[in-house]
């Protein structure tokens, strides 16, 4: 990974993003799948971390969103826009007020203007963009001034969907990664890491749970 610098963009292997199923993520997420990826604790964390960090009453954008977007069910937000790739799982979110479906894979840029959101958030499952930075870019393009985009992600994935270099690094060069794509993006401030196994995760057992953010600039 030491050959990735975020003044190279335009010269990153395309090779360590791609997946081992070739075939179009719309056929892959064409059915629903109405599980979640990480246990009740790592769960209770992440609605936790969201708590902590996304204004309540504000507007939050839920990408990659599937049927559970684990935002605290005791916080009220104005507006909680799903994006994810299966309609029937974003319709069965009960905290979303409205979905879309949009393959990021496909299409990075986000069908949203400029400084829409007061928050966004990723759970466990940045490992499948294919295009992170591109991505990145256009969500700090959608949050306003100083708006936080919290990431979380865990040691599990459709390893047929995840990119080969999530595959070939580990848990803490995970982390490296998305702050590398944060600074490659350009319009972040410099990204934060919490090892959640520190906290709540070492009690309950939970599944490890790790989080990094960055600020809009």
């Amino acid at each position: 990974m030491s050959e990735l610098r975020p003044d190279n963009v335009a010269e990153w292997d395309p090779d360590l993003f791609a997946h081992q199923d070739t075939l179009p993520d719309s056929a892959f997420y064409a059915e629903p799948r109405k599980v979640v990826h990480i246990d009740d604790a790592a769960i209770g964390i992440v609605s936790g971390l969201y708590r902590e960090m996304l204004p309540a009453g504000g507007a939050v954008l839920d990408l990659m969103s599937s049927w559970r977007s684990h935002l605290p069910p005791d916080v009220s937000y104005t507006r909680v826009a799903g994006l994810g790739m299966n309609a029937d799982e974003m319709a069965d979110n009960p905290q979303l007020t409205e979905y879309a479906v949009h393959d990021l894979n496909n299409a990075p840029k986000l069908p949203y203007s400029d400084h829409e959101f007061d928050a966004a958030c990723c759970a466990v499952s940045v490992q499948y963009l294919r295009h992170p930075v591109e991505v990145f870019r256009e969500v700090g393009r959608v949050l306003k001034p100083g708006a936080p985009f919290v990431i979380t992600y865990s040691n599990r994935c459709f390893p047929t969907k995840a990119i080969s270099l999530w595959l070939e690094t580990n848990d803490a060069e995970h982390a490296d990664l998305i702050a590398l794509y944060f600074a490659a993006a350009g319009n972040w401030t410099p990204a934060e890491r919490r090892d959640c196994r520190s906290t709540r995760a070492k009690v309950f057992r939970a599944d490890p749970l790790y989080a990094i953010w960055a600020y809009a600039k």
